[in-house]
Parts: C-alpha cells; sequence; structure tokens
C-alpha cells in the first residue's frame, strides 16, 4: 500500500471510509438517518477547502482504503465551514430545535447541532497548535504503520506552510486512538466531557 495526495474523484471513496469508521472507529452505517451526514462534516470539507493538506492511502489494485486531511487555520476554516460550507445543507439537515435539545433527540440532531454551532476561535487549544485534522483507516489497513505514516506525511506538508502545532479531537469512547496518539507524538490536553484532545508542536 502506497500514500499518495488527494485527487479529484476520491471523494466517494473518502466518503465511504469516513462512514465505516465513525462510530468511535466501528461502522456507522445505518446509526443516523442519513448516512451522508458524517462525510459532509468530518472529510469533504476538507478536501474541498485544503486538498494540499489531504492524502489517502491507495492499494496495490487502486483502492483507497485511508486517508488524513487536514486544515492549516482552524479558525479561518471553521469560519469558512459555517459560512460558505454548511449554508448549503439548511434545507437537507435544518438546525433541530431546543436549548438544549431535548432528551427525546437523536443522535442525528445531536451531530447537525454540532455542525451548526462550529466557529472559529472556539476551541481554547487553537492559538498554540493552529492546524488540525481528520484520520480514517479501514481495518484492513490498521496495524501496519500507514497511520503513522500519514500523519508524517501531513505534519510535514503543514511543517513546509510554517504551521506551528497540530490538534486533533477524539471521541473518548474511541479506546484505539486514545491509545495511538500518544505512540505517534501526541500529548493529550485538558478536554470538553466525552472527548480527548491531542496537540503536538511542529
Amino acid at each position: 500500500m502506497r500514500i499518495r495526495p488527494f485527487r479529484p474523484g476520491d471523494e466517494p471513496a473518502l466518503a465511504d471510509i469516513c462512514l465505516k469508521t465513525a462510530d468511535a472507529g466501528a461502522d456507522a452505517t445505518g446509526l443516523l438517518d442519513d448516512d451522508d451526514l458524517w462525510a459532509e462534516i468530518f472529510v469533504l470539507p476538507y478536501v474541498a477547502r485544503h486538498p494540499e493538506f489531504a492524502f489517502v492511502v491507495e492499494t496495490g489494485d487502486d483502492r483507497v482504503v485511508g486517508y488524513i486531511v487536514g486544515a492549516p487555520d482552524s479558525a479561518a476554516f471553521e469560519d469558512w465551514f459555517r459560512a460558505e460550507w454548511w449554508p448549503r445543507f439548511a434545507e437537507r439537515w435544518p438546525k433541530p430545535q431546543g436549548e438544549p435539545l431535548p432528551v427525546s433527540a437523536s443522535r442525528q440532531d445531536g451531530i447537525v447541532r454540532y455542525a451548526y454551532a462550529r466557529q472559529g476561535g472556539a476551541q481554547p487549544f487553537g492559538d498554540a497548535y493552529p492546524a488540525h485534522l481528520h484520520i480514517d483507516l479501514l481495518p484492513e489497513t490498521q496495524g501496519q504503520g500507514l497511520g503513522r505514516r500519514l500523519i508524517e506525511t501531513l505534519e510535514d506538508a503543514l511543517r513546509a506552510a510554517g504551521v506551528t502545532g497540530l490538534h486533533l479531537v477524539a471521541s473518548s469512547d474511541n479506546t484505539g486512538a486514545i491509545a495511538f496518539y500518544p505512540r505517534v507524538g501526541f500529548e493529550p490536553l485538558p478536554s470538553p466531557e466525552g472527548t480527548q484532545v491531542f496537540a503536538t508542536r511542529l
């Protein structure tokens, strides 16, 4: 398997990988009313906005089986997401009503509410670690060092662009991720309930 830069046409494969790993690393198919939601929040906006910071894992038979995507300036990216990317989906996924969400709200309602709430400068660690990433690998690729190689590839690209720090947010119930990131140079930071933030200097 090899790592190469993202290229237009990879989007359907990335969306499928995102879905197959969205439930704390497990397959999230059918967990929401609309499976497309995962990719439209967590991977497709990144390759639309910053294709130069997107890399994929490709097999010998040209299947894309993993990816890493990043934003070099999280605050600017979140402002773009809020102003330009997400409004296109307002009719398809309207903002759930109720503050806070009612107990009866679905998991999809919670994720849609998260998308509407995204904005630049919301993370207290954003100044020290301005870039952030999302990485996903199908189970068949795991345990082969590809996650480390993807992270190193993105870090090299960010460093070449003058970015000084990188962070990510993992679900606290994703035990594989929680164990993995310290092994590739990330340190845990104080985090909101239900999540674990990791960061590294570049």
